[in-house]
């Protein structure tokens, strides 16, 4: 496992349920009496060794079973805050998959009442952030409007709503009118494109959801009047490295396209996406394309400074981030 990088930062693209790891899991399955198909940490680790997206989702989503109550959504998430603070994450906008527990009889308010619980106790270490509901764009818009209408009721315990899970062939439009409500509620935009699917995936999140920003966005690269929007309106791109290698929408992390990206000037951001699944947390994303790529001091405090400016933190809450990166660039 690569070694973190500790850099002052924000995490803007991880899903909370990628943050199970295999001991949590158990943990949970046997405090909820529910039966995974894996005898040990070391079974239920080696399944982690999917070879596409689908299988990814396949585990990801029966792994889901385990989290039944706030609780379980609290201990979940506290125990990311605890990881990514000491990897240097001072601020973490978080994705959660509301459908997919409430569809299992999970009621909303717990799972949200236990994400906020642990994000409550995140001051002392040193952390902020906020929710962001996703919807799941390879289900029926049907349930998405379901779980908005509920979630609707209490806009305060979002920062935004976001778009994920497969993309090709799940079109973003058929979303469009959730985020036009979520928008008229103050609630800030983003969805996933341009991972698996092509340039005119980005293009649709901008067009009808007009998304604030972009998750993944890698395959920009392949229309250049879409780079030249992007960058021209300093659009963020949240990219995952390890895991666009472990999915394999790049052959290896030597030729991800993170290079490329700044070469053309795209305001990019580093970050772990799902990362029990994926092999690493937020610091070792930024550890591993430092070396792959030669990145020095300068270069790995303006990706940090990026992901501060595109988050959704209040402009106090940037101010004093950007102060601490400027002293870590100054070897302070």
């Amino acid at each position: 496992m690569t070694a973190a990088l500790t850099l002052p930062t924000a995490e803007l693209h991880l899903h909370i349920e990628g943050t199970l790891e295999p001991e949590l899991a158990l943990k949970l399955a046997g405090r909820n009496g529910v039966e995974l198909p894996f005898a040990s940490v070391e079974e239920l680790r080696a399944a982690y060794r999917f070879t596409d997206l689908q299988s990814f989702l396949d585990l990801y989503y029966a792994c889901m079973a385990v989290l039944r109550t706030r609780a379980d959504f609290r201990d979940l998430a506290a125990a990311y805050l605890t990881r990514a603070a000491a990897e240097g994450v001072r601020h973490a906008e978080i994705f959660f998959d509301a459908q997919a527990h409430t569809a299992r009889g999970v009621p909303y308010k717990d799972v949200v009442g236990g994400l906020q619980d642990a994000l409550d106790g995140a001051a002392r270490l040193g952390m902020t952030g906020g929710l962001i509901l996703c919807f799941l764009r390879d289900a029926p818009v049907e349930e998405a409007e379901a779980v908005w209408a509920e979630a609707r009721r209490q806009p305060e315990a979002l920062l935004g709503v976001g778009l994920d899970s497969a993309e090709v062939g799940n079109p973003a439009t058929p979303f469009a009118h959730l985020y036009a409500e979520a928008r008229a509620l103050g609630l800030h935009a983003v969805a996933h494109a341009g991972e698996e699917g092509g340039p005119e995936y980005v293009w649709e999140a901008l067009r009808e959801l007009r998304a604030e920003r972009i998750d993944h966005g890698i395959r920009s690269l392949e229309d250049p009047q879409l780079v030249r929007h992007l960058a021209e309106h300093r659009i963020p791109l949240t990219v995952c490295p390890f895991s666009n290698v472990r999915l394999r929408a790049v052959p290896s992390l030597a030729e991800h396209p993170l290079p490329a990206m700044l070469a053309a000037g795209l305001r990019v951001t580093v970050n772990s996406d799902d990362p029990a699944y994926f092999g690493g947390y937020a610091g070792q994303n930024l550890a591993a394309v430092a070396e792959q790529f030669g990145l020095d001091r300068s270069s790995l405090a303006e990706l940090a400074r990026n992901s501060v400016t595109a988050s959704f933190a209040p402009d106090g809450r940037q101010a004093e981030l950007l102060g601490e990166i400027d002293a870590w660039e100054a070897g302070a």
